[in-house]
């Protein structure tokens, strides 16, 4: 059995074992991650099972501009905490992974990780420290580099939410409120061209559905004509694919107009955008909070200090 290098870092996040001993653990148990993270704390080789089971799921964006300002990386760096991401060793870490991904646009997280910081540290060096340092999990999630051939927009909601537009024409203002628009409005896609045609099948079989019983409770038995039912399902389809689409949707600073027709007023162009939000699609489990609040409780128990 093939297993991943991805499925054996997930697992070495969760136990704090070694390389070889996780992925012996997940060829015994034929990639299960859960299996194997449960055979492994049977045999003492992980942590005690309250350290294992904590998901990173809090943590920063963080974001650095290259020095002719035309390109950008955005980086997610996780912790278990929100009062680890609000210390500044992990802030200030963030912020040197997303300097080093701008100077060194590396391909994968794996290539940034080996990325040399300050001399002959690496990134995950400095990880190892920071985790030792501050005894929480703390991982370097995601990353993404962006370079305009114009105007490079970028921009930050606090420290969880963060965007970046590349765009060609209009002005560094005018970038700046595109990146603002998108890490409010959070298109998932540039235009309606760019949705897999997967995506729009499945909403039409949904919104079809849903005309057809909204036809049958009108009362008239058969229903609302095949016809009818189309024209509804079309219109209804392009609405919610204007939801989705960074062209589509209305503009956060004039709701009256489309994104769309703003790029037209100003003869400028979007050529990609990414966006970050700390945590997105990590499960962040309901014990992990109870232990939070818990060490909040035990670390305010103690004497006061004067």
């Amino acid at each position: 059995m093939s297993i991943t290098a991805d499925t054996v870092k997930q697992l070495r996040e969760r136990t704090g074992a070694g390389m070889m001993e996780c992925k012996k653990a997940l060829v015994e148990t034929g990639g299960d991650l859960d299996a194997a993270a449960e055979l492994m704390r049977k045999q003492g080789l992980a942590k005690a099972d309250k350290k294992a089971a904590r998901i990173a799921a809090e943590g920063v964006i963080a974001i650095e501009r290259s020095a002719d300002g035309l390109a950008a990386a955005m980086v997610e760096v996780n912790c278990e905490t929100d009062f680890v991401a609000r210390e500044q060793d992990f802030r200030a870490f963030s912020k040197a992974v997303a300097h080093r991904a701008v100077a060194d646009r590396p391909r994968t997280v794996d290539a940034l990780l080996q990325a040399k910081l300050d001399g002959s540290e690496t990134v995950e060096e400095r990880r190892r420290a920071l985790v030792a340092k501050i005894g929480e999990n703390i991982g370097v999630r995601r990353f993404a580099v962006l370079a305009a051939p114009q105007h490079l927009g970028a921009y930050t909601h606090g420290t969880r939410i963060g965007a970046l537009v590349a765009v060609k024409g209009g002005d560094a203002q005018f970038a700046h409120d595109l990146a603002m628009h998108v890490a409010a409005s959070n298109p998932k896609y540039l235009s309606q061209g760019e949705v897999p045609a997967e995506v729009i099948a499945k909403e039409r079989e949904i919104l079809t559905e849903q005309a057809q019983k909204e036809g049958q409770k009108d009362g008239k038995g058969g229903g609302k004509p095949p016809e009818i039912i189309a024209k509804m399902v079309e219109g209804r389809l392009r609405k919610s694919l204007g939801e989705i689409t960074l062209l589509g949707q209305p503009f956060v600073k004039d709701p009256d107009m489309t994104v769309e027709k703003l790029l037209k007023g100003a003869g400028a162009q979007v050529v990609a955008f990414e966006r970050f939000e700390v945590g997105a699609g990590i499960e962040k489990k309901q014990e992990d909070f109870v232990a939070e609040v818990m060490a909040q409780v035990k670390g305010s128990s103690g004497p006061a200090k004067h």
